[in-house]
């Protein structure tokens, strides 16, 4: 489509409701005149690909043209996916039962297919036999959407496998068991690292905690995310939610997030790098990684890595954001050594 393209479709399908309500938004933070954010939105729109969103989550009103240069905007981001992912493999990372099957050696726990078979039924009780706790998610939704976990019980198996089959969530997993020192951060969530390579590289990493005692660790059901420092593995920035608030401890827990150090970062880089060349085709991926209580493993891959999370304000240094990094992966040449996903 091209940049072009691309401006042209984000104009005509854009909510011009939304676009005057970050003008006002800016205006009453900043006190600027609302038609100079006007025609600033536009501007950064044409050069750098920002939407308006992008320029309200990224704060652009208050960075210089150097600054913007650097970031990470929607557009951009589209053009990386364009680039690197070919879409005849996106059914491998949107479908989560055919992800499961292509990355099984990755997962590290039993997981099961509701097809609404009697011999299905019979499986899923000697699964639920095994396990009794186990959790559901839908095939297809993201953000944690539909995800739920059921204690199962000979009283209630078949309820909750027609409740399954009703509400259409076919993949029944194992409950991930992460290590000691990330579970205490929220114990209720399995506190996922974001780990995003790019032809098999790293190029940004976050640890995704959960929050008020929900399930999930998302940043859009109110968790909290902090960036992990790729080379020491070593959270050395401040923790925030969507609502732009700031943690050095957990609200919940009070445990300490900022200078936390990810147990075993080497392993679990590693592990990245090496689930990254399963399918070549998608060289662009948002990994969300677990460590267990002795190896790292893996919770799904995402094909369409968002870009909202990788360069928030506070978790930016003299206003940079991660374009150059990005850059300096894609003018490289050359291959990874292979490595044992699990060696030391």
């Amino acid at each position: 489509m091209g940049r072009f393209g691309y401006l042209i479709k984000r104009i005509k399908g854009m909510d011009y409701s939304r676009f005057f309500d970050t003008v006002n938004f800016v205006h009453e933070k900043n006190g600027k005149n609302k038609l100079g954010i006007f025609f600033d939105i536009v501007h950064c729109g044409l050069k750098y690909q920002a939407g308006y969103m992008d320029y309200k989550v990224f704060e652009m009103y208050n960075l210089n043209e150097k600054q913007r240069s650097t970031i990470i905007t929607r557009g951009i981001n589209n053009e990386i996916v364009k680039k690197y992912n070919n879409p005849d493999y996106y059914k491998y990372f949107k479908n989560k039962i055919e992800f499961n099957k292509r990355f099984n050696k990755y997962l590290l726990r039993d997981w099961m297919e509701i097809t609404d078979t009697e011999d299905n039924f019979e499986e899923f009780k000697n699964f639920c036999d095994k396990h009794g706790k186990i959790l559901v998610k839908p095939l297809d939704e993201c953000c944690g959407k539909g995800v739920e976990i059921f204690n199962v019980n000979k009283k209630n198996v078949k309820e909750i496998y027609n409740t399954l089959v009703e509400t259409k969530r076919p993949l029944v997993e194992e409950i991930a068991v992460q290590c000691e020192e990330i579970g205490k951060l929220h114990p209720s969530s399995i506190n996922t690292i974001r780990i995003v390579t790019l032809n098999g590289e790293i190029v940004t990493a976050f640890l995704r905690i959960g929050n008020n005692n929900d399930v999930v660790d998302n940043f859009n059901h109110g968790g909290l995310v902090a960036p992990i420092n790729i080379e020491t593995g070593i959270i050395d920035y401040l923790a925030i939610d969507k609502s732009g608030n700031i943690y050095e401890r957990h609200p919940v827990t009070d445990e300490q997030i900022l200078w936390f150090q990810i147990p075993k970062w080497p392993r679990i880089k590693r592990f990245a790098q090496q689930a990254s060349k399963e399918i070549p085709e998608i060289g662009y991926i948002g990994w969300d990684v677990c460590l267990g209580v002795k190896d790292p493993f893996l919770i799904e891959g995402n094909e369409f890595p968002g870009h909202d999370l990788y360069q928030l304000p506070p978790h930016r240094t003299d206003g940079i954001g991660l374009l150059p990094i990005f850059e300096k992966v894609m003018n490289k040449k050359g291959e990874l050594n292979d490595e044992d996903i699990n060696s030391n």
